[in-house]
């Protein structure tokens, strides 16, 4: 990427400007982040025999968009990018970035166990066109909080774009404390987006927002949704999930921001049900999928090998659980 005029700070201000950061100081490189409501991490469609679905992939963004989605995340954990080859990372990076058209931020997910590893598949994704990076802290034995913090320092001196913090212990196998988070935020100029998936995440994301003091940092939630509540009062931005049915995200943190407290309250303990059944560990992803199948998004629920496909038991009590919130009225459930 060529250099701004103006040198490194130029060059931060014309990308957070055009990635949803609206504000950037001089003093210590503080970022204002404006990053807020909900990303939607896009699950990857297979055909049953395990290839790609690009169909099923174009219309999921579809659903996203069409439902007013503020981001799109791709190549997260429920992507299955641990399962993708580099040739399908990169054929999903580009297939939503020609769909999605500059309409909202895309991110894509460039964990790697090598900081050299994660910084190439970073400047992969910055060729490719994405908004943003989002990555976990590299796994290895007895990691410690400098080791993470220099592998987020030289990601952000290698690319000039935001990075998010993904802080997901089951995945990463190592949980950082909110001091950790707090001095990502404060020492790496580009890393001012958290996506907060360690429980109990509301009294994390108090903690965080309390030792950062004043460095504005953005913080999403994840697990699904089901703290989102509970988060937004906690002092979140928003939310970044696979959840199948964004809509219903989408409508509590509206109502949330905008004052209207008491509806984002009965909408997300009405549909928390839901988000807690979907998020279950070890079937979530295939409920999910099975979610957007029934939808009319994905052909398939199939999962990658090794992962777990749902069994009679559990595809019949998704069918009790859909089938009462049809009763309900919930406009978003799939006949």
């Amino acid at each position: 990427m060529p250099k701004q005029p103006g040198g490194k700070l130029a060059g931060l201000r014309d990308i957070f400007h055009g990635s949803g950061f609206n504000e950037l100081h001089e003093g210590g490189l503080i970022i204002v982040n404006k990053w807020e409501g909900v990303f939607s991490v896009v699950p990857t469609p297979f055909h049953p025999d395990g290839r790609l679905d690009e169909e099923s992939l174009q219309k999921a963004v579809q659903l996203f968009l069409s439902a007013g989605v503020n981001g799109l995340t791709v190549l997260g954990v429920t992507s299955e990018v641990s399962r993708l080859t580099d040739s399908e990372k990169s054929r999903i990076i580009n297939l939503v970035l020609a769909q999605t058209a500059g309409k909202v931020p895309v991110i894509a997910g460039t964990t790697a166990e090598g900081t050299q590893t994660c910084v190439e598949a970073s400047k992969t994704a910055v060729q490719a066109g994405v908004s943003a990076v989002m990555v976990s802290p590299p796994r290895m034995p007895k990691l410690n909080s400098d080791a993470v913090i220099r592998h987020y320092q030289a990601i952000s001196v290698a690319i000039e774009l935001p990075i998010v913090v993904q802080d997901y212990p089951p995945s990463s196998g190592y949980s950082m404390e909110a001091s950790l988070l707090a001095r990502i935020v404060r020492e790496v100029p580009s890393a001012k987006v958290i996506k907060l998936e360690d429980a109990p995440t509301p009294l994390k994301i108090a903690r965080i927002r309390e030792i950062a003091g004043d460095v504005s940092v953005s913080i999403l939630g994840g697990l699904g949704g089901m703290y989102l509540i509970e988060e937004l009062f906690a002092g979140a931005n928003g939310a970044m999930t696979g959840f199948a049915i964004p809509e219903i995200l989408i409508e509590v943190v509206t109502h949330f921001r905008n004052g209207s407290i008491e509806v984002a309250k009965e909408l997300f303990y009405r549909h928390v049900a839901l988000m807690r059944f979907e998020f279950q560990e070890g079937i979530g992803l295939s409920i999910r999928k099975e979610i957007l199948r029934r939808r009319g998004v994905f052909a398939s629920a199939v999962v990658r090998a090794p992962g777990a496909g749902m069994d009679a038991s559990t595809l019949k009590t998704l069918d009790h659980l859909l089938d009462w919130y049809k009763k309900e009225g919930c406009p978003w459930i799939p006949d």
